[in-house]
């Protein structure tokens, strides 16, 4: 009996040791946060603004594109066309309003002194002529058909003399200020069309958003196109998420920007790192009635997190294990 005791009391010890284990990885384990998720990378869906012909097409399927890379183009020699002939009508809008602004050359205007001048002797001679014609009919001089004859010419010149001096008044004050001003707003309409024209051809290139890889090819060269068709898809490379979900009961054990490690099923000891970019405000799966505890840790909220190192052996919609980083 005596010697059971000793026996005892070693199995007893190593009894509680095992459940001393058991109980502190329990805890270990209850510490440490885990969640599973799914990258997420962004996709966009790439094509032309404007509508023509499809021309190049510089990239394929899963090739690697940089930002600002040129990955199509249509046939700009329409909008081309169109643009020298924005550009003439431009040109002769400015030089409509410069003559506006100028008023009449000084040629022009000496003209229609010296015109004035000549109307102003004729006005004069014919009323020299017509008083003439008074005094000689009072002596039976003239007959009256003449003297009416003078009169008509008098008048004539006197009115001809009018309409030189009237003529000349328009040209010394020069264009109306209605005028120029509609004459500047026709031209500032036709930059503005040239400004259209110009940013269509530079809209017949098609270029890449940002650094990424082309998923789809939709088209191909010497297809007619409409504005707005998607030739490629890409995948971007910036930024990689990963969407996950948390159970409400964990959910103030996280928070904005607090770091993360994000593990692949294929590489397992090399971890990805990121951070939480952003909580969802609202559950998800909400029952249409929340009475008790139990329900209530049914609950989840969608989590994003932002990966600070992704690479390629990040894909979409790929797998992944996230933890919480160590500090």
């Amino acid at each position: 009996m005596k010697k059971l005791i000793p026996i005892l009391i070693i199995l007893i010890g190593l009894t509680a040791g095992v459940r001393w284990y058991i109980h502190q990885h329990q805890r270990e384990a209850e510490a440490q946060l885990t969640l599973y998720g799914n990258v997420d990378i962004r996709e966009v869906n790439l094509g032309f603004r404007v509508g023509g012909k499809l021309t190049k097409l510089a990239y394929d399927e899963g090739d690697a594109v940089k930002r600002g890379a040129v990955l199509a183009n249509l046939d700009d020699e329409p909008y081309r066309n169109q643009v020298a002939s924005a550009k003439a009508q431009v040109e002769s809008l400015r030089a409509r309003l410069a003559l506006r602004e100028a008023g009449n050359r000084p040629q022009e205007i000496a003209q229609a002194k010296a015109l004035v001048r000549e109307r102003e002797v004729t006005a004069a001679n014919a009323e020299v002529n017509f008083k003439r014609a008074e005094e000689i009919l009072s002596v039976n001089g003239v007959s009256i058909q003449d003297r009416d004859n003078a009169e008509a010419a008098s008048r004539e010149a006197a009115a001809r003399l009018a309409s030189a001096r009237e003529s000349l008044a328009l040209l010394e004050a020069g264009f109306r200020v209605e005028d120029i001003a509609q004459a500047r707003a026709d031209l500032m309409q036709a930059e503005a069309a040239l400004a259209a024209t110009e940013l269509a051809v530079r809209d017949a290139v098609l270029t890449a958003p940002s650094d990424g890889v082309i998923l789809t090819r939709a088209q191909e060269a010497g297809a007619i196109l409409q504005a707005g068709t998607t030739v490629f898809t890409v995948s971007l490379r910036d930024p990689v998420w990963v969407r996950a979900y948390i159970h409400e009961p964990d959910l103030g054990r996280i928070h904005p920007g607090m770091p993360l490690e994000i593990y692949t099923d294929s590489l397992r000891d090399r971890p990805y790192h990121g951070q939480v970019g952003f909580i969802s405000p609202r559950a998800e799966f909400t029952p249409k009635t929340v009475e008790t505890t139990e329900l209530r840790t049914a609950l989840v909220y969608r989590i994003r997190v932002v990966v600070s190192d992704p690479d390629e052996g990040l894909r979409q919609g790929m797998p992944v294990t996230i933890r919480l980083a160590p500090k």
